[in-house]
């Protein structure tokens, strides 16, 4: 399968040499058994035509989808017009498929949603692993905006307290999407906590969120996950 790599954002450039860019955390996440093409997005790059590549999968991005940027309006529309291409959202790519698909973004008044989060899963669906319980995955979270009004089109199959819209699963188009990031693993993950450490959290915010990722993460599983869907929707 060829797989495009919308990145919308990139790692603090720092954390660069040793743990690389969010396109390249995909690829590690999913396997060499795809070809893949990155998209630098922030930099005006898109495919020219949705039939480039058999799916896409947007990445996260420290960019709010509100923001005045000169390349979200461009993805919106792209994502649009890929109605036929499988699709998957990843933070920032969940909350700018919602925004262009109908829905609403905003940046949340509980604050950072940060470290291992868990959500509660409400609908078992054919990609997922059903020899498994079903109920509850437990992934790294990076997120201050969230979803807050689903797309018409949308449902919700997966959430939380802190995060209501954990997964949308769309009706009218081959598209999922999830807040959390399943290309983070934990070693990245707390990089990335200490990395903003005293400014974007507190040492109490960075240390709890730390800790949590010492338990069992779901993120190979949300990798089969994501394979699945992408096999039977191609």
């Amino acid at each position: 399968m060829k797989i495009g790599l919308l990145e919308t954002g990139e790692p603090p450039e720092a954390l660069q040499p040793e743990f690389g860019r969010y396109g390249g955390m995909f690829q590690d996440l999913l396997g060499p058994g795809h070809d893949y093409v990155t998209y630098d997005v922030q930099a005006g790059e898109l495919p020219a035509d949705p039939d480039e590549c058999d799916a896409y999968i947007v990445t996260g991005s420290a960019a709010g989808v509100y923001d005045d940027l000169p390349w979200i309006a461009p993805l919106k529309a792209f994502l649009i017009k890929a109605q036929a291409r499988p699709l998957v959202g990843v933070c920032f790519g969940h909350q700018i498929m919602a925004e262009a698909f109908g829905g609403r973004v905003v940046k949340s008044d509980k604050g950072w949603g940060v470290g291992l989060h868990a959500y509660e899963v409400t609908e078992a669906l054919p990609w997922m692993d059903l020899e498994q319980d079903p109920a509850r995955v437990a992934v790294s979270a990076s997120h201050q905006d969230q979803v807050v009004e689903i797309p018409p089109t949308a449902r919700v199959v997966a959430g939380s307290a802190f995060t209501p819209a954990g997964i949308l699963v769309y009706e009218d188009r081959p598209a999922i999407s999830m807040q959390f990031h399943p290309e983070f693993d934990p070693a990245y993950a707390i990089a990335l906590i200490e990395a903003r450490r005293g400014s974007r959290y507190t040492d109490a915010e960075a240390d709890a969120a730390i800790a949590s990722l010492q338990g069992y993460n779901d993120r190979a599983r949300m990798a089969d996950w994501i394979e699945s869907f992408l096999s039977q929707a191609t």
